[in-house]
């Protein structure tokens, strides 16, 4: 197949996560096998107009708040100009309506949609943009196939009119073999928790803070690292002081894939108190490592912690109950352990491999049921 697909970020992009994790570990499989992948996306101060990243043929254009304007511009040359069987819009920002521009069959990965969540991370003027613009999905890409990551977005999409039989959960995997536990076992001495991910309002990290602050009154010991960069990093360095954990709590910013194996490692646990999310690849990257996840029981994530199996879930936005358990897990490293274990049993039934399989067959399904197209 000759695939066209547009994702506001690319994998080189500073500001990637784990939707960029997602699709290039996905698409560069594709590519592997035998398919002709072209990917438009936004650029940054420096960055090349096209790059080849693992096999696919990037195009950027335009900056990451200015990609939904020019973007639509960029895919319709490239429908134009090239004969392609697909088009892949991955709607982890504004979606861009791509159906509009073409009678391509199009193919839609939704790690997850905002919703009222917006609310929390941006201003209401944007967060009204963001909401607004997810109404129309149901209706802009009624003929489209949809590849949800969770159960959560499954629930989600169909909940907005989305019709049952057109979305397909593909769980998205882990690289196993990278991401292995210590083989000594060692973990840090003292009770050490890690937060690993982009540093955004709406992922309710302050709630993590706000959790350690109450636990170390009976656990002095207490540590937290955070690893990621992000605008929302200013606003929690002045909680951290607030709340008189200038101590305990440490910004570690960007780090490499090899620092971040060794925290995943070394951690008692991660923390990832968000009140909503497509999955959470940090969470599995960890039970991978043998660390447990301690997370919100909310969307996305309650499908990628199994509570009491590989992690725990507490009731989002109840800080005192995240503290509890943190106390929990600082008094008792057999059970961080047997988590940790279970943890590791659940990533290896995760796979990158699998994944790409299934992505590519409902491609294929995709494409071979996508009525006759007539003039573009």
């Amino acid at each position: 197949m000759k695939i066209l697909a547009v994702n506001w970020l690319d994998r080189e992009n500073p500001q990637a996560g784990g939707a960029e994790v997602h699709f290039f570990e996905i698409f560069r499989r594709l590519v592997a096998r035998g398919h002709e992948v072209t990917l438009v996306a936004s650029g940054w101060r420096g960055a090349a107009h096209r790059s080849t990243i693992d096999g696919i043929d990037v195009r950027r254009c335009a900056g990451r708040h200015t990609f939904a304007f020019v973007a639509r511009r960029q895919a319709r040359n490239l429908l134009r100009h090239d004969a392609y069987d697909v088009v892949v819009e991955d709607i982890n920002k504004l979606p861009l309506f791509l159906p509009t521009l073409t009678a391509r069959p199009v193919y839609v990965i939704v790690p997850h949609l905002f919703g009222t969540t917006a609310f929390r991370e941006a201003s209401w003027p944007i967060a009204s943009v963001v909401w607004l613009a997810e109404r129309p999905i149901p209706r802009v890409y009624r003929r489209s196939a949809f590849h949800a990551i969770s159960e959560s977005t499954r629930d989600d999409l169909i909940d907005r009119g989305v019709p049952a039989e057109a979305v397909r959960v593909i769980y998205p995997g882990v690289d196993a073999s990278a991401y292995t536990p210590d083989p000594t076992g060692a973990r840090r001495p003292v009770p050490t928790f890690a937060y690993v991910g982009r540093l955004k309002r709406y992922k309710g990290l302050e709630l993590a803070l706000e959790a350690v602050a109450l636990a170390r009154r009976q656990v002095p010991t207490i540590r937290l690292d955070i690893a990621g960069s992000g605008d929302d990093r200013p606003r929690l360095e002045r909680i951290v002081q607030q709340l008189g954990l200038g101590d305990c709590v440490r910004f570690l910013g960007f780090i490499g894939e090899e620092e971040k194996r060794e925290l995943l490692r070394e951690a008692w646990a991660v923390v990832f108190p968000s009140p909503k999310e497509g999955w959470g690849i940090t969470n599995v990257e960890a039970a991978a490592c043998g660390t447990p996840a301690v997370a919100s029981d909310s969307p996305g994530l309650r499908e990628s912690v199994l509570n009491d199996e590989t992690g725990i879930l507490v009731p989002h936005n109840h800080p005192e109950a995240l503290a509890g358990v943190l106390r929990r897990l600082s008094g008792d490293l057999d059970l961080v352990n047997r988590l940790g274990r279970g943890g590791r049993a659940f990533a290896e039934t995760l796979s990158w491999d699998r994944a790409a399989q299934l992505t590519e067959a409902h491609l294929h399904e995709t494409v071979r049921n996508a009525p006759p197209r007539g003039k573009e």
